[in-house]
């Protein structure tokens, strides 16, 4: 990401209303991010990470892993930062081509099928928990292994029970906690995460795998 004057002066304030915290460096500049993007510091105490889920999500933005995305708008909001770094494929659950099915909504049906074609993928959900239930069940049959999850999708009805779940699959992944989170919470995590894979591994790293 390409900072100026007026984003250092936001993230100087940023780092210090949130004042002390138990976020490696790694984490903190993803919690800072998702901050950022949505002046909100209610996410301090909501984004939750897997064990390795950096480390695991940064290897695979390296091997330009596919990413599959759940709404255009999470992939208009990392495509510039993936375009620029590691040019990993990114396909959108909106896009797919699927037959209609009434048990299952359009991003839903989507993801199923973009998982099926890129089970070890990195998976971005960042507005539609129906595809994140789905992906969850997939994952849990253990038809598919993503590289990693991310699992930001706002909601009321039981918006907290995929969350859940995700947590107990033992898969790399970076969650919100509770009913908060959208589209704009996963790309912001999506291009903190970029540029923390792009110092570790830079030009010669994403070349050579």
């Amino acid at each position: 990401m390409e900072w100026h004057v007026t984003d250092a002066q936001s993230l100087a304030i940023i780092d210090r209303e949130i004042g002390d915290h138990v976020f490696s460096p790694a984490e903190y500049e993803i919690v800072r991010r998702v901050i950022y993007a949505t002046a909100d510091f209610e996410y301090k105490s909501l984004i939750r990470f897997s064990e390795r889920a950096l480390q695991a999500g940064a290897a695979a933005l390296a091997a330009r892993t596919t990413i599959v995305v759940d709404v255009p708008m999470v992939q208009v909001g990392i495509t510039p930062s993936i375009q620029t770094t590691f040019a990993n494929p990114v396909y959108c659950s909106m896009d797919a081509l699927t037959r209609p099915q009434r048990e299952k909504t359009r991003a839903a049906w989507g993801i199923e099928t973009l998982a099926r074609r890129y089970p070890e993928g990195i998976f971005v959900v960042g507005h539609a928990q129906t595809a994140l239930t789905v992906l969850v069940e997939l994952i849990e049959a253990e038809e598919i292994r993503p590289a990693l999850v991310i699992g930001t999708p706002a909601g009321f009805v039981d918006a907290d029970v995929a969350k859940e779940r995700l947590q107990e699959s033992l898969i790399p992944h970076i969650r919100t906690e509770g009913r908060k989170g959208s589209a704009v919470v996963a790309a912001a995590i999506v291009n903190g995460l970029v540029d923390l894979a792009w110092q570790a591994y830079g030009q010669e790293g994403a070349v050579g795998v």
